[in-house]
């Protein structure tokens, strides 16, 4: 970028409520995500990105980017270690969608309860990963009367909290939910030797990423399992998809609210960074989360008005072909809790 221009961005097509906010300080391009090309990167100053564009240096090797703001909380799709040698800032929007994926959670549980016909009290929720979204989960599942089990090395390694080893609560839990980043440690964390310590009858949840999960392992395993994210997106495997208690299409925190919170927070990345006076912008049209309590009595009676999950599982597996127009026009859900 010369003195006295103004930056170039390259946006994803599919990120909400984006267009119009940036363009009265910078020049916007859009462009569905997975098409983004190194010739449409070569003159942007800045990208502002979901999960499909995979930024690298076949992406970004001839270019003039600066900064990428990803409008999701993992970053398994962009080289963080070659842009960073390259002086590439990447910024994330930690956090943004916790409480989407708490309610999505909250659906599968409810769901599983009256399909199992079991309580709470008599059920153990292993959670994987006790980050923005797990912990959020563990605060909720206890209040709901389930007995939790958490496992997370890192936090456990620089806090010393009581996290219990993966061994353990795989052994312990009748439902095993995973909210890990994608890295060479989780990757197939779950695999054949993990999978067989479960408990008979133990259902797999998965809705961090789609390679936390090896599907050739579960498939192998017979454990039932809820999936949203899925290996090899959008080619999803048809026999897993199949045996899903639940499938949806790496929906899970796809709230209104968090997706505003993502789009909010890539606004306040390029902001500070380019210097737009565009600090603590928010969509306008979209009401911010009241969060509260919720007892299980209550979610189990009111979760199927605010999210039909049963329905968008029947969708997919009938249409999994589908897969990337029901990411990129989903109809967002608005938290309630």
């Amino acid at each position: 970028m010369t003195k006295n221009s103004i930056p170039k961005i390259v946006a994803d097509s599919a990120i909400p409520f984006l267009r119009g906010v940036l363009e009265p300080w910078a020049e916007v391009r859009y462009l569905p995500g997975a098409a983004i090309g190194a010739e449409d990167v070569r003159t942007a100053d800045a990208l502002v990105i979901r999960t499909r564009t995979r930024c690298n240096e076949a992406l970004l090797g001839a270019s003039s980017v600066r900064l990428i703001a990803t409008a999701t909380i993992g970053f398994d799709h962009i080289d963080t270690a070659w842009c960073a040698a390259r002086g590439i800032r990447v910024a994330t929007a930690a956090g943004c969608n916790a409480r989407g994926v708490l309610q999505w959670i909250g659906a599968v549980l409810a769901h599983l309860s009256r399909r199992q016909g079991w309580t709470p009290r008599e059920r153990t929720l292993g959670i994987v990963g006790v980050g923005h979204v797990g912990s959020l989960v563990k605060s909720y599942a206890e209040a709901w009367g389930f007995r939790t089990v958490c496992c997370d090395p890192p936090r456990e390694e620089r806090e010393h909290a009581g996290f219990r080893p993966l061994g353990e609560v795989v052994r312990e839990a009748d439902l095993i939910t995973f909210h890990t980043p994608l890295d060479d440690t989780t990757r197939h964390l779950a695999d054949a030797a993990l999978l067989a310590q479960m408990k008979p009858g133990a259902v797999v949840i998965n809705s961090s990423r789609g390679e936390v999960v090896d599907g050739e392992a579960l498939k192998a395993s017979r454990h039932d399992c809820v999936l949203d994210v899925w290996e090899h997106e959008p080619h999803l495997d048809r026999t897993l998809l199949d045996r899903a208690l639940l499938a949806t299409p790496h929906i899970a925190g796809y709230s209104e609210q968090g997706k505003a919170n993502a789009t909010a927070q890539s606004v306040a990345t390029l902001a500070r960074f380019f210097g737009f006076p565009l600090e603590g912008w928010y969509p306008p049209e979209v009401p911010p989360s009241t969060p509260r309590p919720i007892s299980w009595e209550e979610l189990c009676r009111t979760i199927g008005t605010h999210y039909d999950i049963e329905a968008e599982s029947r969708h997919l597996k009938a249409s999994p072909e589908e897969f990337e127009s029901l990411r990129d026009h989903y109809r967002y859900r608005r938290e309630y809790f």
